[in-house]
């Protein structure tokens, strides 16, 4: 499967409140794990299109049961529970600390930008780069 990019998946980077860059990152979690990327853009489109979780609080509030239903639905079936916690992590942090790491809708320069991601459970580098690909400098 070609490399799998935000245009690939409908998304607008450029959505206002950062939503775009929330579902970029979503997708690169997903797509940065050991599964077929075909899962993991199924699982994308399980959890934001057909699941409404667009935005970082939608994410913090899923039910941890509906999220790993959601990823079985897509075939995500086994790292679901691990994913579905990791999941709701990501919301929660993103809905708080999103916004600094933001400059006029793109994804701020700064260098301090790889090393918050890391922190996040569930990030490494091969997710970083995923997402840093489609880096948009405000």
């Amino acid at each position: 499967m070609k490399a799998v990019t935000a245009a690939s998946l409908g998304i607008d980077l450029d959505e206002a409140g950062g939503y775009g860059l929330y579902k970029w990152l979503l997708a690169s979690f997903l797509i940065g794990k050991r599964i077929r990327s075909s899962v993991a853009v199924e699982a994308y489109r399980s959890l934001v299109v057909h699941g409404g979780l667009d935005t970082p609080g939608k994410l913090a509030r899923c039910p941890h049961s509906r999220l790993v239903s959601l990823l079985g639905q897509a075939g995500y079936a086994r790292y679901d529970e691990s994913t579905a916690r990791r999941l709701h992590a990501l919301g929660r942090r993103l809905e708080l600390e999103m916004a600094q790491y933001l400059d006029h809708g793109g994804i701020t320069q700064g260098e301090e930008l790889g090393p918050w991601l890391l922190s996040f459970e569930g990030i490494g580098p091969k997710t970083l780069e995923i997402f840093m690909r489609e880096r948009v400098d405000g």
